[in-house]
């Protein structure tokens, strides 16, 4: 008798377990068996409408970056990495790669969400961001400054001892957080990175003699083959490598299952039965590392295989344009914990959605070939800033329809 598919533990920690799970819970949805949303799928046509909009408005040319951390350490027009590069030159292109997972990597985990009254005020040109865009400038400044380093020659890297030792008010300070200026889930973001610190110091095998994010990179690049790598492979050494720094979540067998959750109709047999992953963060680091991947000289292949990303801009666009529905409208004026079923359920409704939602986008943009236009650009181009974009028509400070209890590590 065949073993059936992502039965074990260490089979839910792909995209292609993530997508195949959503599927199953959107099937649930369109036979009206889920127990918070309605899905209308003839809503989506008018959906890809508003994306489409939104790309033509950004992008005429469609030259379309991927969906990744570095776009908004480039907000304001302002190219930080960039000048960071130029002023301090690294020695190689392997080393600056490492450099490159060292920040992203950190900044990617802060990656929460902020909150809707959180401001970050930048020294160098005195503008101030908020949510996405402000964690992205504070943790460049925090980067830049050595707080992740423990080697004060050498200020441009995180390293475990650092990230060990970081203390709740030093990152605190960082984020510029005061009584009135707080940051949703401080204390899950330290807490976060104090586990980075102690799982890459336990394993050399995956972050090297000096403990650090960045050698993530070499196990990468070792798997590559003729130059090229799959980027399923970078999202598997992620998902292995960085799968116990994840807090008081679902272990099977062992295996620390980082972004998984609970629902009856998620399908399954064995000991995955009921269990719906999302690997949210990994998978946006995953599309973060695509670019310092290819500037190191690699060709990521694949890019297709990762699944669109389960958070409240993509989820907020199907509730906005009607895709969904919430069964009980009164729902929507509460906040819901990450483990509930209304949030997974939305969850994984919008990654199955938007697999639905891409070949509507290209069709629309006249892109025949989705290797020019893959997930990872629709995605930015795209699904999260037209998400955006209407929040903000509809809601004061552009909050999502649905509020979500946020620890710090999942939104």
């Amino acid at each position: 008798m065949p073993v059936p598919e992502f039965s074990t533990a260490r089979s839910l920690l792909s995209a292609r377990a993530v997508r195949a799970r959503a599927e199953t819970l959107l099937k649930a949805g369109l036979e009206g068996r889920l127990d918070h949303f309605v899905v209308d799928l003839d809503r989506l046509g008018g959906c890809a409408d508003a994306v489409v909009e939104t790309i033509r408005e950004a992008y005429p040319d469609l030259a379309i970056p991927y969906h990744a951390r570095w776009r908004h350490f480039s907000v304001g027009r302002f190219e930080r990495w960039g000048s960071l590069v130029h002023a301090a030159p690294f020695e190689d292109p392997a080393e600056q790669a490492r450099a490159a997972f060292d920040l992203v990597v950190v900044s990617v985990l802060l990656d929460a969400g902020a909150g809707p009254t959180w401001r970050y005020e930048e020294g160098r040109t005195g503008e101030t961001y908020a949510r996405s865009e402000g964690l992205a400038v504070a943790s460049f400044d925090m980067f830049v400054s050595g707080l992740f380093s423990s080697a004060p020659e050498d200020p441009f890297r995180a390293d475990a001892r650092a990230l060990a030792s970081l203390t709740e008010a030093e990152l605190a300070d960082g984020f510029q957080v005061s009584p009135t200026n707080p940051l949703v889930g401080l204390s899950g973001r330290t807490a976060l990175l104090n586990r980075l610190g102690q799982v890459a110091a336990a394993d050399p095998e995956g972050f090297g003699p000096d403990a650090r994010p960045g050698f993530l990179f070499d196990r990468i690049k070792a798997r590559a083959r003729d130059g090229e790598v799959a980027a399923e492979t970078a999202l598997e050494v992620l998902l292995t490598h960085l799968g116990p720094i994840w807090p008081g979540r679902i272990v099977v067998d062992g295996v620390d299952l980082g972004d998984t959750w609970r629902h009856p109709l998620a399908g399954g047999t064995g000991p995955t039965e009921g269990l719906v992953p999302f690997h949210k963060l990994s998978q946006w680091l995953a599309y973060s590392l695509l670019e310092p991947l290819e500037e190191a000289g690699l060709t990521v292949t694949g890019l297709d295989a990762l699944t669109g990303l389960p958070e409240y801009r993509n989820g907020g666009l199907f509730l906005d344009t009607g895709v969904l529905a919430l069964r009980r409208p009164e729902e929507a004026k509460q906040p819901h914990a990450v483990d509930s079923r209304l949030v997974v359920e939305w969850r994984a409704l919008t990654v199955a959605l938007l697999d639905r939602l891409a070949p509507l986008v290209r069709e629309r943009l006249g892109v025949e070939d989705p290797a020019e236009l893959p997930l990872a650009k629709v995605l930015e181009g795209g699904t999260w800033a037209t998400g955006r974009r209407l929040a903000k028509s509809l809601r004061p400070e552009g909050a999502p329809p649905l509020a979500i209890a946020s620890d710090g590590t999942v939104f």
